[in-house]
Formats: C-alpha cells, structure tokens, sequence
C-alpha cells in the first residue's frame, strides 16, 4: 500500500504513531490529538 505524503508529513511530527487498524492506516499523535490522518 502506498502512503500518502500527508500521512508521511505527519509522522515526523514528535509523539506520532502509526498504526494499522482494520486494514487502513491511522496516525495518533498522543502529545498534540488534533494531528491524526487516516488512509482509506
């Protein structure tokens, strides 16, 4: 699956996770919550 660049960009952000749920990709950031992106 590929990523795409806004979910790469906010990845390096610090405290940022990414994780696989259900088959589509999440990022959580614990330290800032309003940084979250979901790929379908």
């Amino acid at each position: 699956m590929k990523v795409r660049a806004s979910i790469r960009s906010l990845k390096n952000q610090p405290g940022a996770q990414v994780i696989k749920r259900r088959g589509k990709v999440f990022v959580i950031n614990k330290k800032n919550p309003r940084l979250k992106a979901r790929q379908k």
